[in-house]
């Protein structure tokens, strides 16, 4: 029902006013969680923000594909055979800083800023439940890290098969292919585990930012000083939080990867651990959480 009037002060003037049904289209839950994700993916990245806010994002994406480019330029102007480029496990050595990076910087915009500024009670007051909110942030860090954890092996393989020196046949390129998607999803899903379970606990970006890149940095410390220093057993590598994604991408390229002496069937259990109970942390502090409509 619309009521038209008029009603003047001033310079002020009021042509109509009423209200009216919404007629649109309804998305319902599915489109929520995109439209969530989205937003999250927007917000990580510093888009529609401060220039300041697009530095280190911007920083760690040039740090992923800056060794890419590199070593395709080096396979295109130099004769073949001169110049043998990393194999696509081996390309992840370089970009470690930018993975670590990104995951410290991403989970915590993401989680943190929403409970701080009141937009969580907002997002639940729309189809949304704590559940849904949560699988539209997880997607939103899991695509967001695949910017470095999944574009530059791809841009990699594309270089290699420019030059001549990738896979032999359509069949072993698919092959290739779906080993480096299972590789970036395997390190992003891992690695969101850890940075959303910590963002979970603190209500300060920046102590989840460091909680995470304190855990990156120590896990190999300690695990290294276990084997190397104490002589006790291989296994006890499977506590580098760090190095275990990146162990479990040479073992789906079939390689024997850094630490030769663990067999596979425990690098992929670890990092299923770590996945799975960096995500039970999360759900146990959203559903603790008490939220004022």
């Amino acid at each position: 029902m619309t009521d038209v009037g008029a009603s003047s002060r001033g310079d002020a003037q009021i042509s109509a006013r009423g209200f009216q049904r919404y007629e649109g289209e309804r998305a319902g839950v599915a489109g929520s969680i995109r439209s969530v994700m989205w937003q999250s993916m927007r917000a990580a990245l510093g888009l529609g923000r401060p220039a300041k806010n697009k530095i280190f994002p911007v920083i760690a994406v040039a740090i992923a594909y800056v060794p890419a480019i590199v070593f395709i330029g080096l396979a295109v102007l130099i004769p073949s055979g001169i110049v043998d480029g990393p194999s696509y496990p081996e390309y992840y050595g370089f970009i470690t800083s930018a993975i670590a990076l990104f995951a410290a910087l991403v989970a915590p915009e993401v989680l943190v800023s929403d409970r701080r500024n009141g937009m969580l009670a907002m997002y639940l007051s729309t189809p949304l439940h704590r559940g849904t909110y949560l699988i539209a942030k997880m997607l939103a860090v899991v695509l967001t890290l695949g910017l470095v954890t999944l574009g530059p092996p791809f841009l990699v393989l594309l270089g290699y098969t420019f030059d001549g020196s990738g896979p032999d046949g359509f069949g072993n390129w698919m092959i290739v292919l779906f080993r480096i998607v299972l590789s970036g999803v395997a390190v992003s899903a891992a690695l969101t585990a850890i940075s959303m379970a910590a963002s979970s606990i603190t209500d300060r970006r920046a102590f989840a930012s460091i909680g995470v890149v304190l855990l990156i940095l120590a896990s190999p410390i300690v695990a290294g000083s276990l084997v190397d220093g104490a002589q006790l057993s291989p296994n006890w590598r499977l506590i580098d939080v760090f190095s275990m994604p990146f162990e479990l991408v040479f073992r789906i390229f079939g390689e024997p990867g850094n630490f030769p002496e663990i067999s596979t069937v425990p690098v992929i259990a670890v990092n299923a651990a770590w996945t799975l109970g960096g995500l039970a942390v999360v759900v146990w502090r959203y559903s603790r959480l008490v939220i004022a409509r």
